[in-house]
């Protein structure tokens, strides 16, 4: 009987390439599926202080949706460093103008606050319609919960 406990090395990961569509999801589900993917926690061999985690390419994210009243309640806050300088943008403002901000922080804000959460973070990408400049690394398309 062997005891004994693969370590993994950062070196040997083999990183893959999933596409998410957005496409009539919702931005929550969404979010918890690319986070737990660029965490590496749908690999066998996850280890919670190494990045083991994969590319993410979600498409589509100006069709994403928010359940019951929250497309019109939700506001997105950010502080430009003067007095004064708090701005305030609705979700549907924002879903207008910059459709891949409200994913990208939805996903961020899921992942660890950390050096090694923002080295996760630089393995999302995100992209308004459903096209995507990764055809190159032949990315796997993933079928989320609705």
């Amino acid at each position: 009987m062997n005891n004994t406990t693969t370590i993994p090395s950062g070196k040997d990961i083999q990183r893959k390439w999933y596409v998410l569509d957005a496409a009539g999801k919702t931005l929550g589900r969404l979010s918890t599926q690319a986070a737990s993917i660029l965490a590496g926690k749908n690999n066998v061999l996850y280890t919670p202080y190494i990045d083991m985690g994969d590319h993410v390419v979600v498409v589509n994210c100006e069709k994403i949706v928010l359940t019951g009243l929250k497309a019109n309640k939700k506001l997105y806050r950010r502080y430009t460093g003067f007095p004064g300088g708090l701005r305030e943008e609705s979700f549907v403002k924002l879903l207008a103008r910059r459709p891949e901000a409200i994913v990208e922080q939805s996903i961020k804000g899921m992942l660890p606050k950390s050096k090694m959460g923002r080295q996760m973070a630089t393995k999302l990408k995100v992209y308004k319609g459903p096209h995507h400049p990764h055809l190159a690394q032949q990315p796997i398309a993933l079928e989320g919960k609705a």
